[in-house]
């Protein structure tokens, strides 16, 4: 399977979960989705992970986000795993964790890096769309826990830019300025667009404050 590139549909698929067997397309609906690969249960890194997605689960909906993990372990495993990370987190883990023991996701969604582990999927996020389109991918190595601050700034800087025609710049979260699109060029769509007034450093480079606060 070649590497999924950003625009390309999320591979469906149907796999057993903690929760029960996933039909994805049809479990994600209209939502946003965030997919993320862990090696295996039991490893501390994502202890720590699955249970920061789950402190954060009103942080994803309020953003219309499902959250979905993944490991190559089976369900049994999962359940004792679900126990340990809600006992040590601290939290209830409430999302899917896929049961991908044959690896027919792994290998739809290119998680096995051989020159990194022939067994042990990399640490990778998709953020998904609610049209099912891949719109942006992080992939850390197994040693490297994510920032989800991170995924959060990238879940808001997706949903601002496709509603607004804006982009984020540096370091950007929430509630800073944001860049004007340069091809935006009419002065009266760009007066009527963002009514708080822009400043131009350079002509391609124009701010504006952020337009949905």
């Amino acid at each position: 399977m070649a590497t999924l590139r950003l625009g390309d549909t999320a591979p469906d698929f149907t796999q057993d979960s903690s929760v029960g067997p996933i039909h994805f397309h049809q479990w994600a609906g209209d939502s946003w989705v965030v997919l993320f690969s862990h090696p295996a249960d039991f490893t501390p890194v994502c202890t720590t992970e699955l249970g920061r997605t789950a402190a954060l689960s009103g942080e994803f909906a309020r953003r219309g986000v499902k959250p979905i993990a993944l490991s190559v372990d089976p369900v049994d495993k999962h359940q004792q795993w679900i126990g340990d990370i809600n006992e040590t987190q601290n939290t209830t883990v409430d999302f899917p964790i896929l049961a991908d023991a044959d690896r027919t996701v792994s290998e739809l969604y290119d998680l096995i890096h051989p020159n990194a582990s022939a067994t042990a999927t990399v640490r990778s996020v998709f953020f998904i769309d609610p049209n099912k389109k891949v719109r942006a991918t992080l992939t850390y190595p197994a040693s490297t826990g994510r920032n989800f601050d991170e995924l959060l700034r990238v879940i808001d800087s997706l949903q601002l830019t496709d509603s607004h025609k804006v982009a984020t710049p540096a370091d950007w979260t929430d509630g800073d300025d944001v860049v004007i699109l340069p091809s935006l060029q009419d002065p009266a769509e760009i007066a009527q667009r963002f009514p708080k007034g822009h400043k131009a450093v350079k002509p391609y480079l124009r701010l504006t404050p952020q337009p949905n606060k």
